[in-house]
């Protein structure tokens, strides 16, 4: 590996010698990796094809040690760099455009104490991997709900998933967090030690440091759980949707449902007139007592007349992987999302008007219906300050062609628009656009939490040397 032009944290172009270089890859177990070396382009790559990103330098991290002499080298030569976990990753920012891309994809660990209901999960472990472990003991971590996810963007910012409205979302449920931070030193934050760190780390995102652990509390799992899944024409939304809406209010905390227009899958339960049209579809599901699970559940099954109903028991792992086919890697993703203060007839026929008028019939318009444990927890307990709305809507542009990219972007940025008279300008940062109107995403996510985060940045990171996904600066 010869020398290298990389960008500096200030945008600026700067030569890293051969002898630098060299002497960084002799700190390393992993491996590190320049433009023009074996496996730079695919490591360059993230679940979203809509992000194409030439980093310069990519560190592929074998664990904390490597993880320490990377955050040490982006310091001592401030490069502009991003943290890569899972790859999951919609917004694009895990890659740093000629920057340096500290990669802790390859440390995905998970180990389980059965007896303390404890899991110690790695940064780079996707859901599954969590699952995979956890299942055979009767135990689940609550996550979010696409296998693929990784698990370090999904809960630093929060974690919406099955399971929140029984135990909260994945912050409420992190025990202690291990963390390298700007000076490159490892620290263990949890309510009994850096608890102002702790406390940032639940929601305010990769602005602190690498995370290389999470432990987490688990729960009982079933053997099965139930899954919900009538599919109803779309002329009949607003009545299935407002249904749904005001059975959820006093609906069991064990039952999470999620409402989605979409279209018809192309399958044999569904009738052939049916396959690729707009509908709605209630995607739910129910953990609680398996012989409760159909009078809890038929309330949503018998709306009205649907299509078809693919409801059914399944063991919890596969009710986890759902999903997983709609959302294949490489396939273009643009996410957006707000919170509504309400769900009339008004924000309805928005929704129903932007289904019909899809550029893909891949995108969707999900309405997360809330409510449960996660809304019992005060706003200011975790920086997550979004847990007193009835309802989140994530917008989700997905498309398989660049040609398209420009039509499907502008869809759902005026989808999103349209929604702000009905919002109070919240946001959840798993579904962040490409980092729009930094300043009213960071109010809309964190609020009134803001400030105290600031307060902890400036502890933690003075000179603001992590970016972050939305970057908070020092108080």
């Amino acid at each position: 590996m010869g020398a290298i032009s990389i960008q500096s944290r200030q945008g600026q172009s700067k030569m890293l010698s051969e002898d630098i270089l060299s002497g960084f890859r002799e700190q390393l177990r992993g491996e590190l990796l320049a433009a023009k070396d074996a496996g730079h382009a695919e490591a360059s790559k993230v679940w979203n094809g809509a992000i194409d990103k030439q980093p310069s330098l990519i560190v592929r991290c074998c664990g904390v040690a490597d993880v320490m002499a990377a955050v040490d080298f982006v310091r001592e030569h401030q490069l502009k760099f991003s943290v890569r976990a899972g790859g999951h990753n919609v917004s694009g920012v895990a890659i740093a455009d000629q920057g340096l891309v500290i990669d802790v994809s390859h440390m995905r660990s998970v180990q389980v104490d059965p007896q303390k209901h404890i899991a110690r999960v790695e940064g780079g472990a996707r859901l599954g991997d969590l699952d995979h472990e956890t299942i055979p003991f009767g135990l689940a971590a609550p996550v979010g709900i696409v296998s693929e996810t990784g698990v370090a963007g999904l809960t630093l910012h929060g974690g919406a998933g099955w399971q929140m409205r029984k135990h909260g979302l994945s912050i409420d449920n992190l025990n202690a967090v291990e963390i390298v931070t700007a000076d490159g030193k490892m620290l263990r934050a949890s309510e009994q030690e850096h608890q102002d760190l702790f406390w940032a780390l639940k929601g305010g995102g990769g602005n602190f440091g690498v995370v290389t652990n999470f432990e987490f509390k688990l729960h009982p799992i079933g053997s099965q759980v139930a899954v919900v899944m009538p599919i109803y024409p779309l002329e009949h939304a607003e009545k299935v949707i407002s249904t749904c809406r005001d059975y959820m209010a006093g609906a069991p905390d064990e039952i999470m449902v999620i409402g989605v227009y979409w279209s018809a899958p192309p399958i044999p339960e569904v009738p052939t007139e049916y396959h690729g049209q707009p509908v709605v579809i209630l995607l739910g599901c129910y953990t609680g007592p398996l012989e409760q699970a159909e009078k809890v559940t038929e309330p949503l099954r018998n709306i009205v007349e649907p299509i078809a109903d693919l409801s059914g028991n399944m063991p919890w792992k596969d009710a986890q992987r759902l999903l997983d086919e709609d959302y294949p890697d490489g396939k273009l993703y643009y996410w957006k999302s707000t919170y509504l203060d309400r769900l009339d007839a008004d924000v309805m026929s928005v929704l129903e008007d932007y289904a019909r008028n899809r550029p893909s019939l891949e995108s969707s318009i999900d309405v997360w219906y809330l409510g449960g444990a996660q809304s019992r927890i005060e706003p200011s307990a975790t920086p997550f300050v979004n847990r007193q709305h009835p309802v989140l809507i994530g917008i989700e542009a997905n498309w398989e062609d660049d040609t398209d990219s420009e039509a499907n972007i502008a869809w759902a940025r005026a989808l999103h628009k349209d929604l702000q008279p009905f919002s109070g300008g919240g946001n959840y940062l798993n579904f962040p656009g490409f980092i729009e109107d930094r300043e009213a995403m960071l109010r809309g996510a964190y609020g009134s939490n803001l400030e105290r985060l600031q307060k902890t940045k400036t502890k933690y990171d003075p000179d603001n040397l992590f970016p972050g996904l939305l970057n908070i600066k020092p108080g």
